[in-house]
């Protein structure tokens, strides 16, 4: 198999968990606090990452600072991608206090469809027939896992149904951006993809511990209590960007994006074992619909 399929499947398992930690946080700290716990306890390990991926391919770590003009792109398409991340995730984070972990996880999977829409409409991407057959068939198996009423009319009554389609939209479009600040930097793709992650999450917990010191001071007191939790969502949220962003730096993002609804299998078992509820026919349905989804993509797109 291709390396992006492998950082893509490192990314969903990871992805499904940290979401799995962040639902249990939410119930103690806020939205924005919840986010923050993504990014602040997974910041020392990212750059550990980029120092070692630097020195593995013996190559040095780029100077964005020396020529901020030739390294413009980067730093406009990686910020974008930050603040659409944060957006993403404070709107999952939302949606779990109107639906259950499963549900809330796959209103946030529509960021598949939308990666391939937006990266046509503003990215000029292009994808096969196969490609956009493979991204529809995934979204209608996770809606269909969902057992959400996803109806345009539904959207705009449904809080967690709005919650979980502005998640997507933020997902979909830090992709995209991480794509494109990737490639800018003309270098290794592991090691942009490393530099991308770690100038992102640098930027990410600036801003949201920032707005925490302003608003809400009195959640880091909470944040610190529950570090143990917290260090958790920390680590399997840097080892899901690794895959994240390593996987769009060599693949097409609406590819990684449907290879990466294998995220609800990942789901399902956790909201089984851990949560409790059981699996019925229809999401059984659902998972087989997932599976064709990516046989499309892998052997015929």
């Amino acid at each position: 198999m291709e390396l992006w399929i492998y950082f893509t499947i490192l990314a969903a398992l990871m992805q499904a968990v940290r979401t799995a930690g962040q639902k249990q946080l939410s119930h103690h700290l806020g939205a924005a606090a919840t986010t923050l716990v993504r990014f602040l306890f997974a910041l020392p390990l990212v750059w550990i990452y980029l120092f070692l991926v630097a020195h593995y391919s013996s190559s040095s770590i780029p100077d964005l600072t020396t020529n901020l003009v030739a390294n413009s792109m980067f730093i406009k398409s990686a910020s974008f991608a930050a603040i659409a991340q944060i957006a993403g995730t404070v709107f999952v984070i939302m949606a779990f206090r109107y639906q259950n972990f499963a549900v809330a996880t796959s209103l946030a999977k529509t960021e598949a469809i939308l990666t391939a829409i937006m990266g046509v409409l503003m990215f000029d991407a292009v994808l096969s027939g196969f490609g956009w057959l493979s991204v529809l068939i995934g979204v209608i198996g996770v809606l269909i896992l969902s057992k959400a009423d996803v109806r345009i009319r539904s959207v705009f009554e449904s809080p967690a149904s709005a919650y979980g389609v502005l998640a997507g939209l933020g997902f979909a479009l830090a992709t995209l951006w991480i794509r494109q600040a990737s490639l800018s930097l003309e270098i290794n793709l592991m090691l942009s993809a490393a530099t991308t992650l770690a100038f992102m999450v640098s930027l990410q917990t600036i801003l949201i511990l920032t707005y925490i010191l302003i608003k809400e001071r009195s959640e880091l007191s909470r944040v610190v209590e529950r570090w143990k939790i917290s260090s958790f969502v920390g680590l399997t949220s840097m080892l899901g960007s690794v895959g994240w962003f390593t996987a769009t730096s060599l693949q097409t993002a609406a590819y990684v994006k449907a290879l990466g609804q294998i995220e609800f299998f990942f789901t399902l078992i956790i909201t089984y074992r851990v949560f409790k509820e059981k699996i019925y026919a229809r999401e059984y349905i659902g998972m087989l619909l997932i599976v064709l989804s990516v046989l499309v993509l892998m052997l015929l797109a």
